[in-house]
């Protein structure tokens, strides 16, 4: 990522202008200030619109990147610009429900634009009642099942990465992928 400069981008604080009379007809100085103004003026524009390249909505492209980098999210260069976009978007809020269903299915969704459903996922057990009996041992392992929205491949080698990046270190889940919507889907 560079910002160069820009042919034909005006300063909007031009040196020569600034210089003190003395030099208000001196070619060689009104040159050389116009010199400078072609190399600041880019930095100026970057400086004034600094807001727009630190809003990952409508940042420059190149930017996208170094943002992502910022938030710890995902970006890939081959996902489509309006992808990598709301990928940096939503990193924080990722981030937060990381080693969660809705952190998982929200992930899948966001990187790869598949339905997801995560089954059997251990749960958690209470009881107001002091030596009540131990609740039923939860399933071996939470079961993940991904379905493409459309009628494409879903990259099965992706999905098992995502799932090992989103679920908690101790918990081992077994990926499923569907050609379509699962026949329970409504239960």
């Amino acid at each position: 990522m560079s910002r160069a400069a820009v042919p034909g981008l005006p300063s909007r604080h031009p040196i020569g202008e600034q210089l003190p009379s003395l030099y208000a007809d001196d070619d060689f100085a009104q040159r050389f200030t116009a010199g400078l103004d072609t190399v600041l003026a880019p930095v100026f524009t970057t400086l004034d619109n600094l807001p727009a390249y630190l809003d990952p909505r409508i940042a420059p492209t190149d930017f996208l990147a170094w943002l992502a980098s910022w938030v710890g999210a995902t970006d890939d260069p081959q996902w489509p610009v309006e992808q990598r976009r709301e990928a940096v978007v939503r990193a924080v809020e990722l981030h937060r429900w990381r080693g969660t269903r809705r952190g998982l299915v929200e992930a899948l969704r966001l990187a790869l634009g598949v339905h997801a459903e995560v089954r059997d996922d251990g749960g958690s057990w209470w009881s107001g009642t002091a030596g009540a009996d131990l609740p039923p041992r939860p399933p071996a392992e939470p079961l993940v099942r991904v379905w493409p929205v459309r009628e494409e491949r879903v990259d099965v080698g992706r999905v098992r990465e995502i799932v090992r990046a989103m679920c908690p270190v101790h918990t081992v889940c077994r990926v499923e992928v569907l050609p379509g919507p699962p026949a329970d889907e409504g239960r």
